[in-house]
């Protein structure tokens, strides 16, 4: 049964269909579907655009365990949201194409990404990442509800090292491997201007460093450590960028008082002087 979307109203499968007209998609009937780790390799390497690898992340199949967990909450669904479409579907990165601060995550949140289809959107965390970039000048706005609400980036481009929602927020090392080539053909295709990296947790962190090590690049040894406000010169080839490390913004963050607002607007302050 097609239920309306909460913002325009047209009616969606759930989980969202390739090419229905969801607010933002990327692919359409026609994208290629990586089904195992070896084609998203192979796709991944091949782009030649972030509108390319953006359309491949929003179709890929190649983790059987999160396909099926993704669509499985697409249709047993929150309460709260039971009579709304969900995405059902990885989320790709949003935002510029040519960022110079790029933020990385750990995975969308089931009734979040999972549910809205971009990136950061529709929970608790987005509210607070996205207010933060809002009050620094990084975003038009600082809600975040849907994928038609209107938001957008300046400078920024948000991802997830992983792309689909994992069951207990914990996706398995063989599973972050598979996804890591959207990753870097994400960096590869919109990397050239980044000055700073602002990594989402102790996850994002070592996301971070293991696709800057992939692109050529040199971390140094022993590695950086995690920690939040912690700042890291990582050197690629022709130059360096910073790689900056904040709290994730989950509720067992904020809620606690481990994050505030000021202190995550104190790591976009920095990145904002960072990368100007």
């Amino acid at each position: 049964m097609k239920l309306p979307h909460p913002r325009t109203g047209g009616p969606f499968d759930s989980p969202v269909l390739p090419g229905s007209g969801w607010p933002g998609e990327p692919a359409t009937r026609r994208t290629p579907v990586a089904q195992t780790p070896a084609q998203v390799s192979t796709m991944a390497t091949g782009a030649r655009t972030v509108e390319q690898v953006d359309a491949g992340v929003s179709v890929c199949r190649a983790c059987p365990r999160l396909v099926q967990w993704r669509e499985e909450v697409a249709v047993v669904k929150r309460k709260s949201f039971s009579g709304q479409p969900y995405w059902g579907r990885p989320a790709p990165g949003f935002g510029s194409t040519r960022p110079r601060v790029l933020v990385v995550g750990l995975a969308p949140a089931a009734h979040g990404a999972n549910r809205t289809g971009r990136v950061f959107t529709g929970d608790r965390s987005g509210d607070f990442l996205f207010g933060a970039l809002y009050r620094i000048g990084l975003a038009n706005q600082a809600t975040c509800t849907d994928s038609a609400d209107g938001l957008v980036l300046n400078a920024v481009r948000v991802a997830a090292a992983v792309r689909c929602a994992p069951p207990g927020n914990a996706p398995t090392p063989a599973e972050r491997g598979n996804c890591a080539p959207w990753l870097d053909a994400e960096w590869r295709l919109t990397g050239t201007d980044v000055r700073v990296i602002v990594a989402l947790g102790g996850f994002a962190w070592q996301a971070a460093l293991s696709m800057i090590r992939r692109a050529g690049g040199s971390v140094g040894t022993p590695a950086p450590k995690f920690g939040h406000g912690t700042i890291a010169t990582l050197e690629i080839p022709g130059r360096s960028v910073q790689l900056l490390g904040c709290y994730h913004p989950s509720q067992q963050n904020t809620f606690t008082g481990r994050l505030t607002p000021a202190m995550m607007d104190d790591v976009f302050a920095t990145a904002v002087a960072i990368s100007a």
